[in-house]
């Protein structure tokens, strides 16, 4: 009884200690998941990009790591499942948000279909003179289910809805534009995948924590793109609609590329970014002033590309659309042109069509 009052003892001790090596006790398909997400690996010590930035920005000489809130709100971690889990409200600032989070222990917040006016607290009750012992909930934590942040995706905007650099030029926005219960971050970046979401009871599906995105299983995203090829007396039409509710790469490191193929040879590609700069010439986020290039897709755009080239029959268009992590004429700069990832030209999706 003193060994397992003990076991039970460290495990609590380390939950609380942002260890969430405990949490796969319980949750095994999603901890395997977490660990190749990019909350995971949020801090330089885990991404190459994040690094290449921060080793060359001025606040690090002082050790002043101004990313900490929200890429280690645990010192020297990335973001935990305690971080998104604990998160009461989002208070809203101009420069950027600020998560406020629960301080009572052992206290978890989450979203479930049917759950959304319950809270599950542990419980044991015992009949038969304590012979028979049934037991409600989590012995690691309670869950409540009530907050309406984690069913509309707003327990994400402490950190991804903006940021603005030293100077009040903001960098990056996420655009809140059209979401609702049914299409937010969660259902969008969290998607339903196969499998039990806990050990304790059994269910078909549970959001995904591997956090799709452009670094990590960004397949899941290709439904929120559509490409449409249409051939016309002088040429032929490339449409691309994002149903995403904000722009199809928020990342102002990142680039879109349109490659369009006739016959299997490349003809035409375009990019689509948002390059930072200062007075006219790009600079590193920390000084930038203004968007010189902000062509991206924008939020449930549709962007229709004209070209003239006279197809026959017979003809066949593929059009890819992708991206690279990092603008390659970037890459060099931030000392990064050795990483073959970072090179490669990842696609998002792709269309066809034969000219008849």
């Amino acid at each position: 009884m003193i060994r397992l009052f003990f076991t039970f003892f460290l495990l609590i001790s380390y939950l609380y200690a942002q260890d969430t090596t405990i949490c796969k006790s319980c949750h095994p398909a999603i901890y395997n998941e977490f660990q190749s997400s990019f909350h995971k690996k949020s801090i330089p010590k885990f991404d190459k990009v994040h690094k290449a930035v921060w080793d060359r920005h001025p606040a690090k000489k002082k050790g002043n790591y101004q990313c900490a809130k929200c890429h280690s709100p645990q010192k020297e971690q990335g973001v935990t499942c305690l971080t998104c889990h604990t998160i009461v409200d989002i208070k809203e600032h101009k420069k950027s948000n600020e998560n406020i989070y629960e301080t009572k222990k052992k206290y978890l917040y989450s979203a479930q279909k049917g759950m959304e006016d319950k809270k599950v607290i542990y419980k044991e009750k015992s009949s038969w003179f304590g012979l028979v012992k049934e037991v409600e909930g989590s012995p690691y934590h309670d869950i409540d289910y009530t907050n309406k942040n984690y069913y509309t995706g707003k327990v994400c905007m402490g950190c991804h809805s903006h940021k603005q650099n030293g100077v009040g030029f903001e960098l990056c926005k996420t655009d809140m534009k059209g979401v609702n219960h049914k299409q937010n971050c969660i259902t969008c970046h969290m998607p339903k995948v196969k499998g039990s979401a806990t050990t304790i009871r059994s269910s078909k599906t549970h959001a995904y924590h591997g956090f799709a995105g452009v670094r990590n299983a960004h397949k899941m995203l290709e439904k929120y793109i559509e490409i449409d090829i249409k051939k016309e007396q002088d040429g032929f039409v490339v449409k691309i609609k994002n149903k995403a509710p904000h722009e199809l790469l928020t990342h102002p490191l990142r680039v879109l590329e349109l490659r369009v193929l006739i016959n299997g040879e490349l003809y035409k590609s375009k990019t689509f970014q948002k390059v930072l700069g200062k007075d006219s010439k790009p600079t590193p986020p920390w000084l930038a002033t203004e968007f010189i290039r902000d062509d991206m897709i924008k939020p449930l755009e549709s962007r229709v590309l004209r070209f003239n080239k006279d197809l026959k029959n017979g003809d066949s268009v593929e059009v890819l659309l992708g991206y690279y992590i990092v603008a390659p004429d970037s890459l060099k700069k931030l000392g990064l042109e050795g990483s073959d990832d970072l090179k490669r030209f990842h696609i998002l999706k792709r269309e066809f069509i034969n000219v008849k």
